[in-house]
């Protein structure tokens, strides 16, 4: 069914096949899958998940260059990496459905006849990637998009080729076709057809068929407007806005505004400092009543779980609340069971604080009494906010304004 200037909902329900459902705001249900355990059978948390996604998170550094090709200038926080990445970015290993993490993945439909596939809701990234009928074995598992079986299918004679931060890649052809989300058609829409998935693709590690990317242009490894643009351009939202609730039960992408159903009160609003990531500061971050952080640059990344800051913010911020590195790791810091942090952080003046639920990954596998939390120490040139933070609050995504806001939860 097609909706002309329509508000559209897509609710992310926890790895179940259903059919898509009318809601009362006329738009429609999606589910959303997710799998892997955080937690091991000795109940402490399982370090190979985290540790991958700290190794796929980085991996979005490599669009600094995606940025520089599009724009034909460095992005300001390129010049902090301490090497050159290829372009493209690979969203994080599927987590564990008990511990809320992600990542949160939908369906859209794809060409003429439509054809389902699930993608990854990514605000850490700008392309749509699938993959495609001329796939080696790397593709077994995932839903293949086959050009010949949709009349509206262009083949642009485009190769891509994304290699990212951690090693992994995907490279095929560009195509255009028409996409489909909840009811709203992008037509002429650009994605990329993979010919390869390389290991963070794999079907038993990467459930979804592929990605789609919700930032700007400038990040777009085709160089073309990602397909919630698209929609926006072509007159098929009520407001170029879409928004996010990740609270459990009913987790929901809202397409075309906010769902007043799931705030209350106002918004409070960052302005994106630079097109192309959702890039914000943060006031400050405070932890156990100190303000320990101030003008902090994030991005906000519903691709990611964790948070991830640099090591020597997160080391200053987990020594005041007598945290401690992990024994034989760099990254992952721990702190008393009985004694979980209270952090917040500040945007646009408002503290945000994040739940001692969310903050809290786990028992260490080390020493149970100590817990695993939740920001993380990576190289990365600027931190990024993951859906640690986005369990508690309300998140918009202003397209025109260029701004990201933020509500309390109903």
């Amino acid at each position: 069914m097609h909706f002309t200037l329509a508000t559209a909902i897509i609710t992310l329900p926890f790895f179940v096949a259903a059919t898509p459902q009318r809601v009362e705001q006329g738009g429609t249900s999606v589910p959303l899958s997710k799998c892997l355990s955080l937690v091991n059978a000795k109940k402490s948390v399982n370090f190979e998940v985290p540790k991958s996604h700290v190794a796929l998170t980085r991996a979005i550094l490599c669009d600094f260059d995606n940025f520089e090709k599009n724009t034909g200038a460095s992005h300001p926080s390129a010049v902090k990496r301490a090497r050159k990445r290829a372009s493209g970015r690979l969203p994080l290993n599927p987590f564990d459905v008990g511990a809320g993490l992600g990542p949160w993945f939908g369906t859209v439909s794809v060409g003429t006849p439509p054809s389902i596939y699930t993608v990854v809701f990514d605000t850490g990234s700008s392309d749509l990637i699938l993959p495609g009928v001329d796939c080696d074995d790397s593709c077994d598992g995932h839903v293949i998009y086959d050009p010949a079986s949709s009349s509206s299918s262009v083949n642009l004679r485009e190769p891509f080729a994304i290699v990212y931060g951690s090693g992994d890649s995907a490279f095929g052809q560009q195509y255009t076709d028409n996409v489909t989300i909840v009811g709203l058609t992008a037509t002429d829409q650009t994605f990329g057809v993979a010919s390869h998935y390389s290991q963070g693709f794999r079907h038993h590690r990467f459930p979804p068929d592929g990605v789609l990317g919700m930032g700007f242009r400038p990040l777009s490894e085709y160089n073309q407007s990602p397909l919630f643009q698209t929609l926006v351009t072509q007159g098929q939202t009520d407001e170029p806005v879409f928004a996010f609730s990740f609270t459990d039960p009913g987790p929901e992408l809202y397409l075309g505004g906010t769902n007043p159903n799931m705030y209350t009160g106002d918004f409070t609003y960052a302005q994106v400092t630079e097109e192309g990531y959702w890039q914000v500061d943060i006031n400050s971050i405070m932890a156990n009543g100190q303000n320990l952080l101030s003008h902090v640059t994030c991005i906000i990344d519903t691709g990611s779980d964790l948070i991830h800051g640099d090591p020597e913010d997160v080391d200053v911020l987990y020594k005041a609340i007598g945290g401690a590195l992990v024994p034989d790791d760099d990254r992952f810091y721990s702190f008393p069971c009985d004694a979980v942090p209270s952090v917040s952080f500040i945007f646009g003046g408002t503290s945000f604080p994040i739940s001692a639920e969310t903050f809290n990954l786990g028992p260490s596998p080390n020493d149970p009494s100590y817990c695993v939390g939740a920001i993380v120490a990576s190289n990365v040139p600027h931190w990024v906010v993951g859906t640690v933070f986005l369990r508690n609050v309300y998140t918009a995504f202003d397209v025109a304004n260029l701004r990201v806001g933020f509500a309390t939860l109903a």
